[in-house]
């Protein structure tokens, strides 16, 4: 009678150990193992709380203050320039015909910040301001240590961020600067703030076919990038300084493009100046 012979015991010890890696891997990935998969995923902050309608806003004025002998106007640039404000939730309902009237044709709306906040304001003066017969753009707070540059990007678009061509909205900026919540520079080296904005920036773009604008001011960028030159040549700068004159620039840009000038203007506080004369504030707008 044949003798029916199994397989060999080492063969079935390999399968064995076989099968109980392949298991300890999976259970790796879902557990976050060190070592595995899991632990590589960048480990993010809590997402930010707002007590009021938008506290948190520009923290330059706090960090680097103003001069004290600066007049609340700058005086007229050699070159022509265009008046224009911007806001956040902190201001409610704004008085866009007060503004017109005053002479402001340009505006910058606070949209969004990280991936959880939304300007309850926004809708009252993204319209407001362009149903006033201003150019308007939106704009988005960076809080890099909370979420990736793309997911804040796509929700700053999905949020009011967005840009058409149609002469009265710019291209939605960026606001890169000290962390209300915490560590000036988000905890993260200068590499890795460079990294989250060109992804910010990437994303932005293959959204919405343009290069968004900068806010920030040098001595931040100075500590927390180490003043690095590689957006200069791309991305209009906007850059805050509360006195006579704009200073100096961050690092790879020869000129800025937007002046913030104070933060204690009339009707609402911050107001800024375009670098140049409205048909080149309308071709900024076009693209």
């Amino acid at each position: 009678m044949p003798v029916l012979r199994s397989g060999s015991p080492h063969r079935r010890s390999r399968s064995l150990a076989t099968a109980a890696g392949i298991l300890l891997a999976i259970l790796s990935l879902l557990l976050g193992l060190p070592g595995t998969a899991g632990a590589a995923a960048t480990k993010y902050a809590p997402e930010p709380t707002h007590p009021g309608q938008d506290w948190a806003g520009s923290q330059i004025a706090a960090h680097e203050g103003r001069s004290p002998a600066a007049p609340d106007a700058p005086p007229p640039s050699a070159a022509a320039s265009v008046e224009g404000v911007d806001v956040s939730g902190h201001q409610g309902n704004v008085a866009w015909s007060t503004l017109w009237n005053s002479g402001v044709r340009f505006a910058y709306v606070k949209a969004t910040e990280s991936t959880s906040y939304t300007n309850p304001s926004f809708a009252q003066q993204y319209n407001g301001s362009y149903n006033s017969g201003m150019i308007r753009g939106a704009y988005h707070f960076a809080t890099p240590n909370t979420s990736s540059g793309a997911a804040q990007a796509n929700y700053f678009v999905d949020h009011g961020g967005g840009w058409s061509r149609d002469g009265k909205t710019l291209p939605g900026a960026l606001d890169m600067e000290y962390n209300p919540y915490g560590a000036t520079c988000y905890g993260l080296s200068a590499a890795g703030l460079v990294n989250w904005m060109k992804d910010w920036f990437a994303t932005y773009k293959a959204r919405t076919g343009r290069d968004a604008v900068i806010y920030t001011s040098t001595s931040w960028w100075k500590q927390c990038t180490g003043n690095y030159a590689g957006f200069g040549g791309i991305n209009p700068l906007w850059v805050p300084r509360y006195g006579s004159s704009v200073g100096e620039l961050p690092g790879g840009w020869g000129f800025h493009t937007i002046w913030q000038y104070t933060s204690t203007g009339p009707t609402v506080g911050d107001h800024n100046r375009f670098n140049g004369a409205m048909d080149r504030l309308q071709a900024l707008a076009n693209g």
